[in-house]
């Protein structure tokens, strides 16, 4: 087997081929179409959106931090999410941070992979105005999202338009004619770009060198005509007279004339000069239409977009059937004391949400930042319906995850088992896609009528198939199904949310089945602080040894191990001695059991499995569903939290077993890692990791909270299109592809707004082969901008033994036709006079959203310490007052005007300060002047005579 990473040829086998070129191109990047890794030396897409974002964290960061009176002190140079997240007083979002970057770095990347030979999404071939169109209307894609708190979807279509917006700068002539700053226009739709070139005009010559320093024609750099070189992947390609090319091996257009090219994709490319130049202008162009987010959504929206953030969101699923009425009290007693502990600290919660569900309805859906508005949603709650047993639990559950940020917490309250259990392989789906954790909170069946009987066992509590469907749910997201009395389920639920942080990372976590004994070992570092253990389970036993061998038994919970404890139902906690190096745990029960054990630490990973990207040049893309069972495959490691912290392992742990995989690390940056493994187990698995922080003896170890399942199944659908016409119909192409055996494969596809769906219920396969479906979503007309649907396609395999997936999210957009900032008009401005302290100025200004403008939003104040007033203006409704007045000592004010679809327009005033000149003050100067001449004519008399002075 020989590989030759450059001009990559190689001898073996189909599949470890084309893996092995994939790693060549992931390492050894040519940025075929758009900004490349190169030698190493050039940035990057990936690159220019993180700095992009970072500048724009840490302004955005200090402006919070000034307008709270606080002091803001920079992150040191060059910026990282670690520094940036500590600087904005969020280290505890580091994970969630880090997440939001890397998202939006891959959606960026994707375009390369799916929209390859797109011009229009590349600024090639002259398209500058269609180029434009896909970033304006992107970018009121994002806005409306950011409206509607789908922070998700406003970092996928974020992403994407960032890479054209990035290429512009790349792939056009705009540094060439002297531009150190970013083109404004290219955001504003209906605004002029520049001096656009005609379409039959020349704009390049021949290049007779390698470097094409002087190819662009001195008349087009003269006039500042605006171009882009034209591309082709398609040998024998031809372009309009006289026209510049991209340039470089793959465009086949290089190579007439004129030929050479103009692009600044790498150091090396035809006009590599000039890739810093370019590179530092689409920096600043990522940041500027950051800021323009930053201004529609709000500077505290737009740091949630980025997941900085205080703490977890607190996010409730409740069943409001008759029976749940002291369930619903528990609720709202733990609201109360969450938000009454957590609000204005560090865990405060970033985002509430609620979804109540009976039968047969389910929502509505409460999503806010605002506790006090969650309080009232909480409150509102009654218990009434449900006719028979089992209830929508997992119809809520769905609407929850896909609501809910990536790596939630979910808590559902129930006492019925699910009715929709059709729904499982969907909330699978999106379990493994979010990895967020559930936790069930199944209350005893205590007064059901007779002819329920059958849905219960003799205990009294639900059927052994509901509570194993639960179960499963729970430990699938690395959750908890916790079974209590509804006189403990407060109790139940605060011992949960108490131990919560965001900080809390996994050391290890297993599932284990009825009567299964075992020894369970952990490796807790210097970094890692109240270690806890959480058991689920009746009739569970064990013995904790400590790393210096001191031993501890679950008969005697105030040994010198067990910190403290708290049991409740099935639910034991154990708040365990902070003692550095290898713990065991022996584990004995003759029922079934779920060991986690976690810690506040800020060293944790963040997991992608990957696959070989189906674009011209190889490379990995991101896997959107399940990995292929039985096979090689490839993983994704993220480190957070600590700079000097190193990858050194990396498992796959069965969840139910004891089977493990290893894997090859290979690093691809200080905190990026690509694994490589030969075998994906068939069995449900979780990611287990260790390394080295540091000089620090004692390793550090980490679990995934979710669990994966691998399938030899293949759902893949065109989510290329994200955008989501009220009342109109999309059409979603998909295919279903099988390693194993062919039949008839039942399909299901779901999504969490209950939008009408059309799609096949069966493909048939033949034995390893595939076919194509369509499914047809369509959104009803009055749905509401903003509005984010997830649609998941499930493939089943005959017999129900093996299923995939397709997670697609869309974001509904109303047509946008109004691009124009509101404006100010001043009508008064008063002036300073005499001491700023004692003296106060006020400023009246009108603003509209002009005659076709969807009207003002909301005015905020971006610099300033006065306070404002606003008021619709007396028989004009689109015209808004604002008036405001402060202190002379401080002279200016900025206004930030949003209108209703995102607009923004920003209104800076000054006030002039005027020195006192009144007689008063001047006859006050001459009394101060005649005086201090009075005082030095009667020191001079009193001088003695011999120092001359008579």
């Amino acid at each position: 087997m020989t590989i030759h990473c450059g001009c990559i040829f190689f001898t073996t086998n189909c599949a470890v081929m084309k893996l092995l070129a994939a790693l060549c191109v992931l390492l050894l990047q040519t940025g075929a179409h758009g900004f490349g890794l190169g030698n190493g030396k050039s940035l990057n897409h990936q690159e220019i959106t993180e700095r992009g974002i970072l500048n724009t964290v840490v302004e955005v960061c200090r402006a919070v931090a000034l307008a709270e009176d606080r002091y803001f002190l920079y992150p040191p140079k060059p910026f990282n999410a670690e520094s940036v997240a500590a600087a904005c007083g969020a280290s505890k979002s580091l994970k969630t941070f880090s997440k939001a970057i890397s998202y939006i770095q891959d959606e960026n990347v994707e375009v390369d992979h799916y929209r390859f030979y797109s011009a229009r999404h590349h600024f090639d071939n002259e398209l500058i105005l269609e180029g434009r169109k896909i970033v304006t209307e992107g970018l009121s894609a994002v806005k409306a999202s950011n409206r509607e708190n789908n922070f998700k979807a406003a970092r996928k279509n974020l992403g994407k338009i960032l890479h054209s917006l990035q290429d512009f700068y790349s792939h056009s002539n705009w540094v060439e004619l002297g531009n150190k700053k970013p083109n404004p226009n290219l955001i504003r739709s209906g605004t002029r770009i520049g001096n656009l070139a005609a379409k039959t005009r020349a704009t390049c010559r021949n290049c007779f060198t390698d470097i094409c320093k002087d190819n662009i024609l001195e008349d087009v750099l003269r006039e500042n005509i605006l171009t882009t070189g034209y591309f082709s992947f398609v040998p024998f390609a031809s372009k309009p007279k006289g026209k510049c090319s991209h340039g470089g091996f793959i465009d086949f257009t290089s190579g007439v004339e004129p030929e050479g090219g103009i692009n600044k994709d790498e150091l090396d490319s035809s006009h590599g000069h000039l890739h810093f130049n370019a590179s530092n202008v689409a920096i600043a162009a990522t940041s500027q239409l950051l800021e323009d987010v930053r201004g529609a959504a709000g500077d505290r929206k737009f740091l949630q977009m980025m997941g900085i953030a205080k703490g977890k969101p607190l996010c409730f699923v409740v069943d409001t059937t008759g029976s749940m009425g002291d369930d619903i009290a528990a609720v709202k007693k733990v609201t109360a004391s969450i938000i009454d502990k957590r609000v204005g600290t560090v865990d405060e919660p970033s985002l509430y949400i609620l979804v109540p569900f009976g039968d047969p309805s389910f929502g509505p859906l409460t999503k806010t930042t605002d506790p006090k508005y969650f309080k009232r949603a909480i409150n509102s709650l009654k218990a009434s319906g449900g006719g028979d047993f089992p209830e929508l639990s997992l119809t809520g559950l769905q609407l929850a995850l896909t609501s809910a940020p990536p790596n939630s917490e979910i808590f559902v309250f129930t006492d019925a088992p699910a009715k929709d259990t059709h729904l499982r392989g969907t909330v699978l789906a999106l379990i493994e896609r979010t990895q967020s954790e559930v936790r069930f909170m199944i209350t005893n069946i205590l007064s059901r009528s007779q002819s329920d009987t059958d849905h219960q066992q003799q205990n009294g509590r639900m059927s052994r198939s509901g509570a194993q469907l639960y179960r499963e749910l729970a430990q699938a997201s690395g959750g908890q199904y916790i079974e209590v009395s509804k006189s403990n389920l407060l109790e139940a639920t605060t011992i949960i949310t108490e131990s919560s942080t965001s900080f809390q990372a996994t050391i290890v976590q297993a599932a284990r089945s009825r009567g299964k004994a075992e020894n369970v070992t952990f490796t807790v570092d210097e970094s890692v602080r109240n270690l806890t253990i959480y058991i689920t389970g009746h009739r569970v036993d064990f013995t904790l040894i400590s790393p210096e061998g001191v031993t501890q038994n679950s008969t005697d919970m105030t040994g010198p191990l067990i910190i403290s404890s708290q049991s409740v139902g099935n639910l034991h906690a154990l708040k365990l001695k902070e003692e550095v190096g290898l713990w065991e745990i022996r584990m004995v029960s003759a029922q079934s059991y779920t060991l986690k054990v976690v810690g506040e630490t800020s060293i944790d990973f963040l997991f992608d499995f990957m696959e070989v990207s189906q674009g011209p040049f190889g490379g990995f893309t991101v896997l959107e569903n399940r990995p292929k069972a039985g096979v090689n495959g490839t993983l994704r490691v993220m480190l957070t939290g600590s700079d000097s912290a190193k990858l050194t392992e990396v498992s796959l742990v069965e969840s139910s077993g004891l089977g493990r995989v290893h894997g090859i690390v290979t690093s691809l940056s200080e905190r990026s890692f690509l694994v490589q493994f030969d075998k994906i187990p068939s069995a449900e698995f979780a990611v287990l990791i260790m390394g080295q922080n540091g000089t620090s003896s004692v390793s550090f170890q980490r679990q995934s909270s979710t669990s994966i399942r691998a399938s030899s199944l293949t759902v893949t659908a065109d989510n290329t299109n994200t955008v989501l016409a009220p009342g109109m119909p999309l059409s979603i192409p998909f295919s279903v592809a099988t390693e194993g055996a062919g039949g008839v494969f039942r399909m299901r596809a779901t999504n969490d707004r209950d939008f009408d769906l059309t799609f096949p219920s069966s493909l048939v396969l033949e034995d390893g082969g595939s076919a194509n479906g369509t499914v047809n979503i369509t959104s009803p007309s009055d749905t509401p901008s903003g509005t984010d649907v997830t649609l998941t396609i499930e493939a089943n395999a005959p017999g129900g033994a093996d299923t995939n997936y397709a997670v697609l999210s869309f974001t509904v957009l109303h047509e946008v036709t109004d691009f124009t900032p509101p404006v100010c008009e001043l009508i008064s401005l008063s002036n300073c006079t005499g001491n700023c302290s004692l003296s106060m100025w006020e400023l009246s200004v009108q603003v509209t959203d002009g005659t076709n403008g969807t009207g003002i939003d909301r005015i905020e104040l971006r610099q300033g310490d006065g306070t404002m007033n606003i008021s619709v203006a007396a028989g004009n409704e689109n015209m808004t007052l604002v008036s405001y007045n402060a202190s002379c000592c401080s002279p200016a004010v900025e206004l930030v005007v949003i209108d209703h679809v995102g607009n923004v327009g920003f209104c800076f005033y000054t006030v002039q300060v005027i020195a006192p000149t009144t007689v008063e003050s001047l006859s006050t100067k001459l009394v101060q002047s005649f005086l201090l001449c009075l005082s030095f004519a009667v020191l001079a008399l009193s001088l003695p005579s011999e120092m001359g002075i008579n």
